[in-house]
């Protein structure tokens, strides 16, 4: 017999632990001694009415079920609680990892160069631009001008010297030089302008003789009928009247030569005749004396003027010898008189033939500083009429162009540093303001070209203002493919010599005596007003020095604003940039409206 506690044991030798049921042979669930089921089954089926067996099996199956409730709604809690610890909303997740609210906003005093800078915008272009708008001369019989040739197309290159365009049959080339076209040259012309043709001609390789420097002379007429036929044309007259002028000229040196022949013939015959005369004046007087011996005058006037008061016949005599001596007077100056012609004559052909010759009408070329140029646009078309620019030619060194407003022109100044940005290509160069126009620049941009800034395009293409023209030039040259690119211009207008004391411009404020305070915040949060003396700002930032020397060094707080004590990270006013994205000056219910800071 078993004592209470100890382990039921089965005939087969199988036990039953402690607190389990002790399942006897007629049981719902007893097992079949064989070990397939089937006895236990129908052993089963007759003992069902047995009530005591099946309430203990279901209330053991109960508890069973309810601790697995009990126990799923512990971790349905657990897991809530977890859930309210972790998950946070991004407001929330900011509002824990920033500062605590606090109600003045500060600032880290700084040490360093304070450089203020203008940030605009520029145009690449060729540091000469020019548009090329021929108009033929007056009277040439054109009604209206028209483009009869393009030779080049945009991306040529461009030679001195070299055939551009034709234009109602006239060839329009390019010279070097630095001296705009302003007037037509014609022979005779001096001037600057006339030295810089000559010294263009030569460089072409046409020699201009003896001509003076500026001086527009045979040699100069010379070389430009080469220039001229060498491109394929002839140059225009400089006196279009088909050489008349000349021809009556030199008609009129040949009458003067005539007349000057027939005086000096006239003037050697009176000559001739006045000799045989006066010597048949002499022997008449001699004969003429009377045999009485009587004193006689007739030689004494024979000598004087041919006259005598002898003999009548004599004196007859003498009185023809008076006459030849008057006509060769008149013969003389006669000659004089021709001759006087004569020279008229010659210098006034040397004057038409000195205007005589070839011209260089300025529609007609083209100065550029440098070559090669090449060919940045071009506008016409053959057949049509020119109403503007057929072409535009760019040439020299690439620099940058922009137009200023107002209040930029009045911060920059040639010699100012420069970086050069293009977001396109990655480069960055350094140059310098070279040019700070005085006046306003109206019209169209060189080379056609729109300004870099925005909104002026219009004017620019209407004729309107374009603003103050600045241009950069490069400390090394600009790459060829940068030409025509808009690009960034950062000028660094302002900057403090060496290291200054630098704050916030917000920390800075006027007092009502004029002077000019900071306020310092020390290490017990004690705030204390500095007078300083500002200098040089920008990006925000001013340079000071404090009116008394030490009382603000590098790493102070300076006040810089106040926020309200219920802001979210205390950054909200600073500067105007708090307050949109539900830090620091926004409404503690997150709606987006910021609050202005305190003053």
């Amino acid at each position: 017999m078993n004592e209470p506690g100890d382990v039921a044991v089965e005939p087969d030798g199988d036990g039953v632990e402690p607190g389990e049921d002790v399942v006897e042979p007629g049981d719902g669930d007893a097992r079949d001694p064989g070990g397939d089921g089937s006895a236990g089954t129908a052993d089963a089926a007759q003992d069902a009415p047995d009530s005591g067996a099946l309430g203990s099996g279901a209330l053991g199956r109960g508890r069973r079920v309810v601790l697995g409730v009990v126990a799923g709604a512990a971790l349905v809690a657990v897991g809530g609680l977890l859930a309210t610890v972790l998950v946070k909303s991004p407001a929330q997740v900011a509002a824990e990892t920033g500062p605590p609210a606090q109600g003045l906003l500060t600032a880290e005093v700084e040490q360093r160069v304070l450089a203020r800078t203008v940030v605009t915008r520029g145009t690449v272009v060729a540091d000469q631009s020019v548009d090329v708008a021929p108009q033929p001369r007056a009277g040439e019989g054109a009604a209206a001008a028209v483009v009869t040739k393009l030779p080049l197309k945009a991306g040529d290159a461009v030679a001195a010297g070299q055939l551009l365009a034709e234009v109602s049959g006239r060839p329009v080339f390019a010279l070097k030089g630095t001296l705009p076209v302003y007037r037509d040259l014609r022979p005779g012309a001096t001037g600057d302008d006339v030295a810089q043709l000559q010294q263009a001609l030569r460089a072409l390789g046409h020699g201009t003789g003896d001509d003076a420097k500026g001086v527009f002379g045979a040699g100069t007429k010379a070389a430009l009928t080469a220039r001229y036929r060498a491109i394929g044309y002839d140059p225009l007259p400089a006196v279009a009247d088909g050489g008349e002028a000349v021809k009556a000229a030199r008609q009129a040196v040949r009458t003067a030569q005539w007349a000057v022949e027939d005086a000096s013939a006239d003037a050697d015959a009176d000559a001739g005749a006045g000799a045989g005369a006066g010597a048949g004046a002499g022997a008449g007087g001699r004969s003429g004396t009377p045999a009485t011996g009587s004193p006689s005058a007739g030689p004494a006037s024979g000598a004087g003027d041919g006259e005598t008061t002898g003999v009548g016949r004599t004196g007859g005599v003498g009185r023809t010898g008076g006459k030849s001596g008057g006509g060769e007077g008149d013969s003389g100056r006669a000659l004089a008189r021709a001759r006087q012609a004569l020279a008229d004559a010659r210098a006034e052909l040397a004057s038409v033939e000195a205007a005589d010759g070839p011209m260089l009408p300025a529609s007609e070329t083209v100065i550029l500083g440098s070559f090669p140029a090449r060919v940045s646009g071009i506008a016409g078309r053959v057949g049509g009429p020119v109403s503007g620019p057929v072409l535009t030619l760019s040439a020299g060194e690439l620099v940058v162009e922009t137009y200023l407003k107002d209040d930029k022109k009045q911060l920059l100044r040639a010699g100012m540093s420069v970086v050069i940005a293009s977001e396109a290509t990655g480069l960055d160069a350094r140059g310098k303001v070279a040019l700070v126009a005085g006046e306003r620049s109206t019209g169209r941009p060189a080379g056609g070209q729109q300004p870099g800034q925005g909104g002026q395009g219009d004017a620019a293409g209407k004729g309107g203002d374009l603003g103050f023209r600045m241009v950069v030039r490069a400390d090394r040259p600009l790459p060829p493919a940068l030409a025509g690119q808009d690009v960034r211009l950062t000028i660094e207008s302002a900057s403090t010599d060496g290291q200054a004391l630098v704050v916030p411009v917000t920390a800075v404020s006027a007092t009502a005596d004029g002077g000019t305070v900071v306020t310092a915040v020390g290490g017990d949060g004690t705030p204390r007003r500095i007078e300083v003396r500002v200098g040089t700002s920008g990006d925000g930032y001013v340079a000071v020095t404090p009116v008394r020397a030490g009382a603000l060094t590098a790493g102070a707080k300076v006040v810089i604003g106040a926020a309200p004590k219920d802001g979210g990270d205390g950054q909200g006013g600073r500067d105007g940039q708090g307050g949109g994205d539900g830090q620091g000056g926004r409404d503690p219910k997150g709606t987006g409206s910021p609050r202005r800071p305190a003053e």
